[in-house]
């Protein structure tokens, strides 16, 4: 394959992932503007078919991106990829935690859907959990910071 064909599947892989992420946080976004359990659950649960998109994006991002840099006979330890492979490995570790919390607080909005449906003053301190919060925030400013790191590559 060439190296435009392989970059063509490290962009692919970037836009997957950047995509997919976009699209989590404005559905938890959204969550977190609605007052009815099963709103809530619904919004959620959409989350759930972009964490694939993200995932996927991810490893074929990385993959193409070690195959082009391999082609490119690229030093992998200028500053710009070992600041990338430093939030690479933040993203994976705080989407782990954050992820296991938003799954629990889903599960809760889906248990309170089947019950009356009622606003929940617990559903809405998880879904403002300021830990969590700042997780999510963090992993799109990390994305944010990641792109950037390619497009302008520092230190190289």
């Amino acid at each position: 394959m060439s190296e435009d064909g392989i970059l063509f599947l490290h962009f692919a892989g970037v836009l997957l992932f950047v995509g997919g992420s976009i699209a989590a946080a404005v559905l938890r976004l959204a969550a977190m503007r609605r007052q009815r359990p099963s709103e809530i659950a619904l919004l959620l649960r959409a989350v759930r078919p972009a964490v694939p998109l993200v995932a996927g994006g991810l490893v074929l991002a990385i993959a193409a991106g070690f195959w082009l840099a391999h082609r490119l006979d690229l030093d992998l330890g200028v500053t710009w990829l070992t600041l990338t492979f430093g939030l690479l490995a933040w993203l994976i570790v705080v989407g782990a935690v954050a992820g296991r919390q938003d799954r629990a607080t889903r599960e809760l909005a889906e248990r309170l859907a089947g019950d009356a449906d009622a606003p929940s003053s617990d559903l809405a301190r998880r879904l403002r959990d300021p830990v969590n919060l700042v997780l999510n925030a963090s992993m799109l400013l990390g994305i944010v910071a990641i792109v950037a790191l390619m497009v302008w590559k520092p230190g190289s």
